[in-house]
């Protein structure tokens, strides 16, 4: 485990607590920056639940990330970044759908799975060359991101225990393996991002559904298909609710 780091503070300023509150974004997202630069874990806010975010052209950092939550690179984090450019810009040959569905609902809880920009040093674990991005409707989160770039995020829990909707029950779960977490009160109880696939097939694919539904999906992109395959159908509902826990 890490212990607490004075990267996260200023020169000449004593160890810092972990938990930082956000009332000075600034100066909360400067410290957030220094942290991620040095290498090490921060935990963020997002419009979903609390994650725990790394440097996603880290290698390193990446791996501390999935050791906090213990987890395999079988099961390689998303990357959050501020806005659709900076996600453009990870990825190669993004369909028109999926620009039309970016162009809609981010920020917001949507993920696309795209084919990753080959020339870019990333390892988030087994990818099988694709990249999962989202822009977060978050204040703090896009703070945070505009200053590191893209992280790599996945909730701030231990894998198979419940998704911290505060900075304190991060805390609880993850302790020192973290540099610091940032601490913007409690998140809603929304479900996890709906995830669509355009890696295989252009007119995408739902992989879960979540806090966007399969109808509002086909009202952008009607030739989207739903989960396991699930026909491009305008009298299907979409008001499926998210499986398993929710995800940053």
């Amino acid at each position: 485990m890490n212990s607490p780091d004075p990267a996260g503070a200023a020169p000449g300023d004593p160890a810092p607590s972990r938990i930082i509150a956000t009332s000075d974004l600034g100066q909360a997202s400067a410290r957030a920056r220094r942290l991620i630069v040095a290498g090490k874990c921060i935990v963020i806010p997002t419009d979903t639940v609390y994650g725990i975010a790394a440097d996603a052209f880290d290698a390193e950092a990446v791996q501390r990330l999935l050791d906090a939550k213990g987890r395999g690179r079988d099961m390689p984090p998303p990357v959050l970044v501020a806005d659709e450019a900076v996600a453009m810009a990870l990825a190669v040959d993004v369909p028109q759908a999926a620009r039309d569905l970016m162009a809609r609902f981010w920020p917001g809880p949507l993920t696309l799975v795209l084919q990753a920009q080959p020339s870019l040093r990333l390892d988030l674990g087994e990818t099988a060359g694709t990249i999962a991005v989202r822009v977060p409707d978050h204040e703090v989160a896009r703070a945070v991101l505009t200053m590191t770039g893209p992280l790599a995020v996945s909730s701030a829990n231990k894998s198979g225990r419940p998704a911290a909707r505060t900075a304190q029950e991060a805390d609880h779960q993850l302790g020192l393996s973290v540099g610091a977490y940032l601490d913007a009160g409690r998140t809603g109880d929304g479900p996890a991002s709906t995830i669509v696939d355009f890696a295989v097939t252009r007119d995408g694919r739902v992989l879960r559904l979540g806090g966007i539904s399969l109808d509002q999906l086909r009202e952008v992109a009607p030739a989207v298909a739903g989960p396991a395959g699930q026909p491009p159908d305008p009298g299907v509902s979409g008001d499926s609710p998210a499986d398993g826990p929710a995800h940053a």
